[in-house]
């Protein structure tokens, strides 16, 4: 199901408003990218809104697809905001770290152990229970 939700998220993030940012994203294969305001603005091929440069929450990074459409097209092409400097107007975006589906052998994690044998006295029959 979150497979299909992250599926989901890109397909929303490559139809959006920031959709040359999410495609300029997917195709870098750095794992960081130092660029200004005005580097993602020829990126997307319009200018940044006016809270971009006021307000340092513009450029939040938020989780699961529940926030701006700017923060989903970089969330959805695998990176987040790292560094950002509202003075100079630079911005540092990263690669998200990749979350591996480990797989525990239960048997290690809780291993059995032997309580040892039955007591020869002890029964489980009706009579002798009560």
């Amino acid at each position: 199901m979150a497979m299909q939700r992250e599926q989901q998220y890109r397909q929303m993030a490559a139809r959006g408003k920031y959709q040359g940012l999410y495609t300029y994203l997917s195709g870098l294969a750095t794992p960081e990218w130092r660029t200004t305001f005005s580097e993602i603005e020829s990126v997307i091929g319009f200018a940044l809104p006016a809270s971009a440069r006021l307000h340092r929450p513009w450029w939040s990074n938020q989780a699961g697809g529940n926030g701006h459409s700017q923060s989903l097209a970089w969330g959805a092409a695998g990176w987040e905001t790292a560094e950002v400097d509202m003075d100079a107007e630079t911005l540092l975006l990263r690669r998200k770290a990749a979350v591996s589906a480990q797989k525990f052998n239960l048997d290690e994690l809780l291993p059995v152990h032997s309580a040892g044998g039955w007591p020869e006295d002890l029964s489980l029959r009706r009579e002798d229970i009560y």
